[in-house]
């Protein structure tokens, strides 16, 4: 932990709760309520894909919320920009539960990404703020963990709703998180120390982020991040499509196959921040990069020629979503280390690679839809084979063979 600005008893569980919960905004604020999306179809009087966009303009404004929050974080501190942004958040989803169109619902998801993308690119800066090297990854294994209950949870919690109420219901409840974690956040001292904050308005956020694109170290790591998200997402988009459609899977047993990916994550987060210590985090992210590679080609060739069956789909996408535990840890505390007065900026730079890959990934499946798992198979396999390449190509050779360190030297292309 960082001297001077935090104790070990300031900063214990209750904030790791605190930045648990802001880190789970961008799950909740869509997880919950996909069981109402047939019910919203006939309240809103529209179909499936005009309800399709409530979630890509959340994922678009979410990912380009994180740019703007990055360099205000640096420069104000962390507490107030994510007081503004859950006041976003609040009022986002208040209007989505009096939306009486698809469009005013698609405009107050936009609202509410923003809002929500202050909560977490802030909580990953936070995180830098108050922890170094093993420390920092051990810290954001536990918070993805907890993170990872969220997509296993929010559904359920979203259908319990509709049980008892309507809709609108499931956005009343998320305002009622938003205020929540409001009051949550007077408990968060603040992390950023006046002396360490940046200056500068819009034009200098543009110029630090030139800046950060030059850096080959930090672009591997977010590389290996954005890319892997690209096969998340397309695995989240095809996924139903190849299960229930192809494989005439049951909605209940793909809950199952999907609630085990989930618990693959959690489970390779908690023996990242176990093995973190001993082997170094960039050791481990190599060999979850070469996991999720290894993965992704037996999925591109098992959807190809129909090796294996569901069994030959299911297997290699349980071991590419649990790599993610290896991967995405190590590659942010990774990219931030050697900016600690960066810290906002870089997350918000690696957040959104991040979900503007998820996009991409998600709508190359879309595109290339054939009926049969073969664009998953090959968008997976393709986004894994870079995921390792950017792993072994950008991040140079000493960062790989030692524990996370500030670079010595630019390290620019």
């Amino acid at each position: 932990m960082r001297s001077g600005h935090c104790s070990p008893v300031t900063y214990g569980g209750r904030t790791l709760a605190i930045l648990s919960l802001l880190m789970a905004f961008a799950s909740i604020s869509t997880d919950l309520y996909l069981p109402a999306l047939p019910a919203m179809k006939a309240s809103l009087h529209t179909n499936a894909g005009s309800l399709e966009f409530t979630i890509s303009g959340f994922l678009l404004g979410f990912g380009l919320g994180q740019l703007i929050w990055g360099p205000i974080g640096d420069q104000y501190g962390r507490r107030w920009p994510v007081a503004v942004g859950l006041l976003l958040f609040i009022s986002g989803s208040a209007g989505c539960a009096l939306s009486s169109s698809v469009g005013t619902m698609i405009g107050w998801r936009l609202v509410q990404a923003l809002g929500a993308s202050a909560s977490v690119v802030l909580a990953r800066a936070m995180v830098r703020d108050l922890y170094e090297g093993h420390r920092a990854v051990q810290v954001l294994s536990t918070l993805m963990t907890v993170m990872a209950i969220a997509p296993l949870a929010g559904p359920s919690v979203g259908s319990a709703i509709l049980n008892v109420a309507s809709w609108r219901a499931i956005f009343w409840t998320l305002t009622g998180v938003g205020l929540a974690t409001l009051l949550a956040l007077l408990a968060l001292p603040e992390t950023l120390p006046r002396e360490r904050r940046g200056t500068g308005g819009l034009a200098s956020a543009l110029r630090t982020y030139r800046e950060l694109l030059k850096n080959r170290r930090l672009l591997g790591y977010a590389g290996a991040c954005g890319f892997l998200y690209a096969g998340t997402f397309a695995y989240v988009a095809a996924s139903p499509f190849a299960y229930i459609t192809y494989y005439q899977v049951s909605p209940h047993h793909y809950g199952i196959l999907f609630a085990a990916n989930i618990i693959g994550i959690m489970a390779t987060s908690q023996a990242n921040a176990r093995l973190v210590s001993r082997f170094g985090s960039d050791r481990l992210l190599r060999w979850g990069a070469f996991a999720a590679a290894i993965a992704g080609i037996a999925l591109g060739t098992n959807a190809k020629f129909g090796w294996g069956g569901l069994l030959g789909l299911a297997l290699p996408l349980f071991i590419f979503i649990s790599s993610t535990g290896f991967i995405v840890a190590n590659s942010l505390a990774g990219a931030m280390q050697g900016f600690p007065e960066r810290a906002g900026a870089v997350s918000a730079l690696v957040g959104c690679i991040q979900y503007g890959s998820g996009m991409f990934g998600s709508g190359m499946v879309g595109l290339f839809s054939d009926g049969t798992p073969w664009p998953l198979g090959w968008v997976t396999a393709a986004s894994s084979v870079c995921v390792l390449l950017c792993v072994w190509l950008l991040i140079p050779a000493a960062s790989r063979r030692n524990t996370v360190s500030a670079p010595t030297d630019r390290e620019e292309t």
